[in-house]
């Protein structure tokens, strides 16, 4: 079984910074796209930002030039640096990681959501 474990989130003014991590952990697993997921009260879960194993990144239109996806060297933690954020970021951050192990597909993994508040 791999564990996502996020942290990084909490309560800022709007114009704010905050920085997510996650935290990818098991046995004989392979990362092939990890990804921030964010869902607002009644409203979906929606896409932020993806990176895949060769780097290349996505964003939503509504975060491009503010957040920044990355990982650490390892490949195995994924980070979301938030600036400028707005009351219309506030939700709950979820981490999403794609993988495999050997030639079996992993289903989706999921953490367990991390809560963002821009507001004065």
């Amino acid at each position: 079984q791999v564990q996502l474990v996020e942290s990084g989130g909490g309560l800022v003014q709007p114009g704010g910074s905050l920085r997510l991590s996650c935290a990818a952990s098991g046995s004989n697993f392979r990362i092939d796209v990890m990804g921030w997921y964010r869902q607002a009260p009644g409203k979906q879960r929606e896409l932020v930002a993806t990176i895949t194993n060769g780097g290349m990144t996505n964003y939503a239109d509504s975060v491009k030039g503010r957040f920044t996806i990355s990982r650490d060297n390892a490949k195995t933690t994924a980070y979301l640096q938030m600036n400028s954020l707005k009351p219309e970021d506030t939700a709950v951050y979820y981490c999403n990681m794609k993988g495999r192990r050997g030639w079996a597909v992993l289903p989706d993994n999921w953490g367990q959501g991390t809560q963002v508040t821009a507001s004065t």
